[in-house]
């Protein structure tokens, strides 16, 4: 898939990609990279979090519907991450989805959403 060796030659490291079960249909993904200025990435750095740990699951025929994305770790509270981790963003449904958007770009509209929705840690969270 071009969207993992994309994805693997960013030189920023803004996220880093697992393949679960050696799936190209099923990623782990760690986002890095939040914005300094938010409540998050001070929480994160008060925790010592490294990353979110996100999943993707992408239906057969991606890109022409969206992934499944849901948070693994740490428990986010706020803005559009659900209690069971899910990511509620008009990116990620049928209506709101492009086949241009690539995960790369998903991604950053994602830490950027986490930014805007105030998202702080769960106070149960873990690294």
């Amino acid at each position: 898939m071009k969207e993992l060796q994309d994805i693997r030659k960013l030189s920023d490291h803004f996220i880093s990609v697992e393949l679960v079960d050696d799936s190209l249909f099923d990623w782990n993904v760690k986002l890095h990279q939040v914005d300094k200025d938010s409540t998050l990435w001070q929480d994160m750095k008060e925790t010592n979090t490294e990353y979110i740990l996100l999943n993707l699951t992408f239906p057969d025929n991606f890109p022409f519907s969206p992934p499944f994305m849901r948070v693994l770790s740490p428990r986010l509270e706020n803005g559009y991450v659900l209690d069971g981790g899910a990511i509620c963003m008009e990116l990620l449904t049928p209506r709101g989805w492009s086949s241009a958007y690539t995960v790369e770009a998903v991604m950053r509209q994602f830490a950027a959403s986490l930014v805007k929705g105030q998202v702080s840690l769960g106070k149960t969270s873990s690294k």
